[in-house]
């Protein structure tokens, strides 16, 4: 078994980045048997595909490394790189983009969603970027990839371009599998419940960042939208409670529990008891990951180390796909 994913270096994580996707890596890395492996790359080439401020995307690479390591990513039993420092990705993208179809790639939800009506004004790595992803994947024989929902259209993309590639050149690439663990939670917006927990969003108030104070920390949850009326004993009863269901999945994520147990322990009791300890919780479970990433952040050379070693695995990893791939067009190297 072979786990890849990645993730954008766009600066600050918050806790919904956390405990859906990151505390679900540290996990397959904690339960891998042997014999099995982990790479989690940081998407640097993809962060291109939208205008880029060249520091910023160096300093949010750096930093986001050293966020994955503050929350348990650990170097020596998992592979952690940022794609540029493998050329081999760009290499196999420009091989699968002979493959992949415009018609695909026009269908793709996210394009059409970002680009709208616009398109003709995007960058082309916009448009191509699932190609990337599917090379991504592709290039280290993964057999499975964690997903949430917004994302399983790019990996049947991917699974696309690798069977009509297997038809074309003959068996190159393994088919890779989604992983979709039932217990990573969607966390929403603390201040509208109708939409997910998002750095984009302009309000603070309405996220929780891994770099914030226990104070401030204390002050969002405190803050955090919600109504006057006690807790149900059972989830059924907050199905017309967006902003109520929402603070008690994240008191469930952060506990480890399910969202029944946290309400049989404060069925009857208001937001008034239940949001105090909410806050506890929350701040028991980042506080470490602030100061281990503070302490990373002191020392930036060594984050660069920890990539440019989990690059250089990677490498030796991809070496053969690249070369198989290569051989199977016709391309002499």
């Amino acid at each position: 078994m072979r786990v890849l994913s990645g993730i954008q270096p766009t600066g600050n994580l918050h806790l919904g980045n956390y405990l859906g996707a990151i505390r679900q890596w540290v996990a397959m890395q904690d339960t891998m048997a042997a014999g099995d492996e982990c790479l989690f790359f940081l998407a640097d080439l993809h962060a291109l595909s939208q205008p880029v401020v060249p520091a910023e995307l160096n300093a949010h690479t750096t930093e986001m490394a050293a966020t994955l390591l503050a929350c348990g990513i650990d170097p020596q039993r998992s592979i952690l790189f940022n794609q540029a420092r493998v050329p081999a990705h760009s290499a196999l993208h420009w091989i699968l983009g002979g493959t992949a179809r415009m018609g695909w790639l026009s269908r793709m939800t996210q394009w059409k969603d970002k680009a709208g009506k616009k398109g003709e004004t995007q960058s082309v790595g916009l448009f191509t970027y699932p190609v990337l992803q599917a090379a991504d994947v592709l290039l280290y024989q993964a057999t499975h990839v964690p997903v949430g929902e917004d994302q399983k259209q790019h990996l049947e993309l991917a699974r696309d371009i690798a069977v009509k590639f297997n038809s074309d050149y003959g068996d190159t690439f393994t088919l890779p599998e989604p992983f979709i663990s039932k217990a990573a939670p969607r966390i929403m917006s603390l201040r509208d419940a109708s939409g997910k927990m998002s750095k984009s969003d302009p309000s603070d108030a309405s996220r929780i960042n891994l770099v914030d104070s226990d104070e401030l920390i204390a002050s969002k949850v405190r803050k955090a939208k919600s109504d006057a009326d006690g807790l149900p004993g059972e989830v059924a009863g907050l199905a017309e409670r967006p902003e109520a269901k929402n603070l008690v999945t994240i008191y469930a994520a952060l506990e480890g529990s399910t969202p029944d147990a946290v309400l049989a322990q404060f069925a009857g009791q208001g937001f008034g008891a239940f949001k105090p300890a909410l806050a506890d919780l929350a701040v028991a479970t980042l506080s470490p990951i602030r100061e281990r990433l503070t302490a990373l952040l002191d020392d930036r050379a060594a984050v660069s180390a920890v990539l440019a070693d989990g690059a250089a695995r990677a490498a030796v990893l991809a070496a053969p796909t690249l070369a198989k791939a290569q051989a199977a067009v016709g391309l002499q190297v």
